[in-house]
């Protein structure tokens, strides 16, 4: 990207400057009002199809339609110039992440923790931690790459790419690592999770978007978006506050478990993302797609996640367990990531000319 189209950027709001602060209070009421009103969150958890839960679903709609309003299908064929960055990112999501997740699980929780943790349930944590991993995120990676001004049709087209790949793959994948001959993956979960949380927001943007580009051009559009910036904020601090809360119970009953599950996955997001940072500069990888390219190779599907570890291993089970600890991480990891990569942007720049 060019300088002049760096200075054409958007000026960062008020409330975005502020955002990791608003984070850290959304995390602490949700733990609050998880504790405080269990049966209201139970209640909330409730409201799901095939273990989907549909006021996430909704909510995580609000976060992504304003960003897909800015992607222009008729650009998409552009993305053959970011072949190297697609290359990179796949490589890092089939190749490097459950592999090392695999290592990690069982360097941290399978030795290093050992000790600290019910013995019975090693075997189902780690388990859990691959399960994490194998699954590439989907929604949420344009929350990311918007917050980082990545390349939307990048974004777009691999995380088309990595849904496709995950419904061959991440059964054989999963089954290998686990070292049983099959497993039994929720392609209920699967699958709805990829029309609501992909088809249904691009069909519903891309409507919207030629609609108001055939009555009102873009100024009509740039009004849209600027009006639903906020919302897509807003959304994602609410969502923090309903996932927060549905473990509000689970986090102060073991504290130290989870402390414990966080480290390997915290090890593993920061080491992807820089994995694929700098192999994206060592390839030219331009840094718009770069800066996604971290951020979709270190996050994931945690839904996909969560509902395969409890048709595996049980609701209770240490599986679930470490599912829903990378559920508790994902956000704030992930926007320090974003922190990472657009103060880092001037050197990267600098590097690759």
């Amino acid at each position: 990207m060019t300088d002049a189209a760096v200075s054409r950027s958007p000026a960062i709001s008020t409330f975005e400057r502020y955002l990791s602060v608003w984070v850290i209070l959304c995390i602490g009421a949700g733990i609050a009002l998880g504790a405080a009103l269990p049966d209201f969150f139970k209640l909330v958890a409730s409201a799901e199809v095939a273990q989907v839960n549909l006021p996430v679903a909704v909510l995580i709609w609000l976060m992504i339609i304003p960003m897909l309003l800015k992607i222009d299908f008729g650009a998409l064929g552009q993305v053959r110039q970011h072949v190297r960055g697609v290359g990179v990112t796949l490589f890092i999501n089939w190749a490097v992440k459950p592999f090392s997740m695999a290592l990690l699980g069982t360097l941290f929780i399978g030795w290093l923790f050992r000790p600290l943790l019910p013995e019975a349930q090693i075997e189902s944590y780690i388990a859990g931690l691959i399960l994490l991993a194998a699954a590439p995120c989907t929604a949420m990676v344009f929350v990311w790459s918007n917050l980082c001004e990545g390349e939307p049709n990048y974004t777009l087209s691999q995380v088309a790419l990595n849904d496709l790949i995950m419904v061959f793959a991440f059964a054989p994948l999963v089954g290998l690592l686990l070292g049983v001959a099959s497993i039994t993956v929720p392609w209920n979960t699967l699958l709805l999770s990829v029309v609501l949380y992909i088809v249904v927001p691009v069909i519903a943007a891309q409507i919207l978007r030629r609609s108001l580009l055939a009555s009102g051009g873009q100024p009509a559009l740039d009004r849209l978006l600027a009006t639903l910036a906020p919302v897509s904020l807003v959304s994602l601090l609410t969502t923090l506050v309903l996932l927060f809360g549905f473990q509000g119970e689970q986090i102060l009953a073991q504290p130290l478990v989870i402390a414990l599950l966080a480290v390997p996955i915290l090890i593993q997001v920061y080491f992807n993302a820089g994995l694929a940072y700098w192999l994206s500069k060592r390839f030219g990888v331009a840094w718009c797609v770069a800066a996604p390219a971290a951020l979709i190779g270190a996050s994931n599907f945690f839904e996909l996640a969560v509902a395969a570890a409890i048709s595996l291993y049980g609701l209770n089970s240490g599986a679930a367990l470490a599912t829903v600890v990378g559920v508790l991480v994902e956000v704030p990891v992930m926007l320090s990531v974003v922190a990472i990569v657009k103060k880092t942007r001037r050197w990267y720049e600098a590097a690759a000319s």
